[in-house]
């Protein structure tokens, strides 16, 4: 069975998106931990709650060795490495051991809205004050760089004009709990090339 390890650092409803869809067919695969990076994350509740194995390592405590902790607890163990609302960016030898193996999820349409300091409400935020009428989000391999690896798929929502960030950032999730899923079963069914940027991939096997 496909092995996933999914990192997270804030209520976890992506993790239970993902929990959900297993329980109910859609996902053949197993959540063998979840691991966040910070005390105190509701992603530990709901991952305990489905008797699933959990990991606190705080990111104030490892500093720079957060990456080589979680490589250590993943290697052997997990096909892939969800970033579920991770907070904290992976560095080192894991991207290298992982390549291609490793997605999050980003709450805009990449390259809008992202990379450094973006995550949250400040997307939301953002993509409002620039006037944008489209937004959505991405699923994308992790890389090197922050929100710049190859994108996997992305799904879009209408920004209205009477929409707020916290009103975007609910119809934005919506979308995430899908897509986050089914980029794992792409991965899963083993259709899923990537050349250089490009992410192609091979309906036949869906």
């Amino acid at each position: 069975m496909y092995k996933v390890a999914v990192l997270a650092s804030g209520s976890g409803s992506n993790l239970q998106a993902i929990i959900d869809n297993i329980n109910n067919g859609y996902l053949n695969c197993s959540i063998e931990a979840v691991i966040s990076d910070r005390q105190g994350c509701y992603a530990i509740e709901r991952a305990k709650n489905n008797n699933i194995k959990t990991h606190i390592l705080d990111r104030k405590i490892l500093g720079e060795a957060l990456s080589d902790d979680i490589l250590s607890l993943v290697k052997g163990k997990a096909d892939l490495i969800v970033l579920a609302g991770f907070l904290s960016i992976l560095k080192g030898e894991i991207l290298k051991e992982f390549k291609h193996r490793i997605i999050n999820i980003h709450p805009s349409l990449i390259p809008a809205f992202c990379g450094n300091g973006m995550h949250g409400i400040k997307v939301h935020k953002s993509a409002i004050e620039y006037g944008v009428k489209l937004s959505g989000c991405t699923v994308h391999f992790v890389d090197e760089g922050c929100d710049t690896g190859p994108i996997i798929l992305q799904s879009i929502v209408e920004v209205s004009e009477d929409d707020t960030p916290e009103s975007l950032q609910r119809k934005v999730l919506i979308e995430e709990h899908i897509s986050l899923s089914r980029a794992i079963k792409y991965l899963e069914s083993g259709n899923i090339k990537v050349k250089g940027r490009r992410v192609i991939r091979d309906v036949e096997k869906d």
